[in-house]
């Protein structure tokens, strides 16, 4: 049992009302700590630290705020096996994918913006008897509010820029995944980093988050959730007139076209169908696969989906663990019947798994492959969030991208063939912000990250990043 604390202006600090709640690890199903329900008072402490801490921040020298996010960034990497650890325990992944992916990929965040901001430049202009030149100032106080799946990972996605840019931060990690944020708290003190420049405050959305949302001194908010969860945050903040980074959910395609390179393309949908039990905005989770090759694919993509191990998180031989919470739990086995009230075919898959004690209780599901859908089904079109995935044949790429575009979001794509006119045609006429061909999840932090239609509004990563963290004031000189 762990009771964590709220990390304000550079101090663990209980919430105000004394109120906590329960945490569990969800590949046991046990109570495993206490984390603050903190409410608007927190809050307001965590928004005036931060305020006071601005002036100080904004105006550092450029080199000694890069060497302070660095040295948080060595941080994490030093603290690798802990933060590992507490990553698997709070969230159900394996530690494996926590240690080789989440945490490497937290200290890069730190390292990518620490270093883009020597060289983030501003723009001039020159015309007869005048210049004019753009300012790009930070914006004061900044709201980022981050989700479950990849806790840190997507944490430090939204702070580190932040921090780069001269902004100070109120931030709430997931009330699910508390675990490793809380710990950064240490890491950043031990860095050297100014007291109220980064605040981090738990607690549930509609209490803690709706309060970030509201608070008239907070200037943006970068939220990654659900779309749900986005549309009420958009409701709160425009009239408020905040810039907005809405990072949302996805239900996204995977194209399997019969020239693809085939194992190449068969091992990356096994990755991109399941890893992290399939809790990953960008997961292909509507596989459509050219009609020739079809019944190949099905009977291959199975044997591999059956040949997947999934049992205690921090067993290295384990490719999958549990899925997040309980109410998380529910809720994909929900979808998984309604997929055969539909008419689907559960060809693999479709139940929760029993484990052996400790993990009985744990919440373990089975990696599914449903089959016989419609394209406009509710399976097929609602975000499901979890280890199912539905496969379906085309006849031509037509089909195939009218396939691709038929549901409300539009986070990711990815395209499987070795034909450059095929592939340049698909990448220009999907409706997805991020297009992979012949590839999954390579992320390069240079490039701008985000969805359209009901996947988000705005872009996160490079330069984008730097932008939205910053406003633009233009400067203009008469001769």
């Amino acid at each position: 049992m762990q009771t964590i604390y709220n990390y304000i202006n550079g101090e663990y600090v209980p919430p105000q009302s004394g109120q906590f709640i329960d945490n569990f690890n969800p590949s046991t199903g046990e109570l495993s700590g206490k984390i603050p329900n903190s409410d608007s008072a927190d809050i307001e402490l965590a928004v005036r630290a931060a305020n006071a801490a601005f002036p100080a921040w904004a105006n550092m020298p450029l080199e000694h705020r890069h060497d302070i996010l660095r040295s948080i960034s060595d941080g994490i990497l030093q603290n690798l096996d802990a933060l590992s650890e507490a990553e698997s325990a709070d969230s159900g992944k394996t530690v494996t994918s926590a240690r080789t992916v989440d945490i490497p990929r937290s200290a890069l965040n730190f390292k990518f913006f620490a270093t883009s901001i020597l060289h983030f430049a501003s723009e001039s202009h020159h015309a007869p008897g005048t210049l004019s030149y753009t300012l790009r100032q930070p914006l004061g106080v900044v709201g980022c509010i981050s989700p479950w799946n990849l806790p840190l990972y997507l944490f430090t996605w939204k702070i580190a820029p932040a921090l780069a840019a001269g902004n100070c931060v109120v931030s709430k990690p997931s009330e699910v995944t508390p675990l490793t944020a809380f710990i950064l708290g240490d890491i950043c003190n031990a860095a050297g980093l100014p007291p109220g420049v980064l605040n981090i405050v738990h607690g549930l959305g509609p209490r803690a988050g709706e309060a970030i949302v509201r608070h008239p001194q907070i200037k943006a908010i970068s939220f990654t959730g659900s779309t749900r969860a986005g549309s009420e945050i958009a409701r709160i903040a425009a009239p408020m007139f905040k810039k907005l980074s809405l990072e949302l959910g996805g239900k996204n395609p995977n194209l399997i076209f019969a020239d693809c390179d085939y194992e190449k393309m068969l091992d990356t949908t096994v990755r991109s169908s399941f890893n992290n039990q399939g809790q990953i905005c960008l997961c292909g989770s509507r596989i459509y696969v050219e009609k020739s090759m079809y019944t190949r694919f099905k009977k291959d993509f199975l044997e591999r989906v059956k040949n997947l191990k999934i049992g205690n998180p921090k067993d290295p031989a384990n490719n999958l663990g549990a899925v997040v919470s309980k109410m998380h739990f529910d809720k994909v086995l929900g979808c998984i019947d309604l997929a055969k009230k539909e008419g689907g075919q559960i060809l693999i898959g479709g139940s929760a798994l029993q484990m052996p004690a400790p993990f009985d209780k744990g919440w373990y599901i089975a990696p599914t492959v449903i089959e016989g859908l419609s394209a406009e089904c509710r399976t097929n079109q609602e975000e499901i969030f979890g280890p199912v995935v539905t496969i379906q044949p085309f006849d031509n790429d037509n089909e195939a991208l009218e396939l691709a575009n038929s549901t409300p979001y539009g986070l990711s794509a990815t395209v499987w063939t070795n034909n450059l006119q095929r592939a340049h045609h698909l990448a220009a006429n999907l409706q997805a912000g991020i297009v992979w061909v012949n590839t999954w999840m390579e992320r390069d932090l240079r490039t701008p990250f985000g969805g359209v239609k009901n996947s988000g509004v705005g872009r996160e990563g490079g330069w984008e990043a730097l932008r939205f963290f910053t406003e633009a004031k233009n400067v203009t000189f008469g001769g």
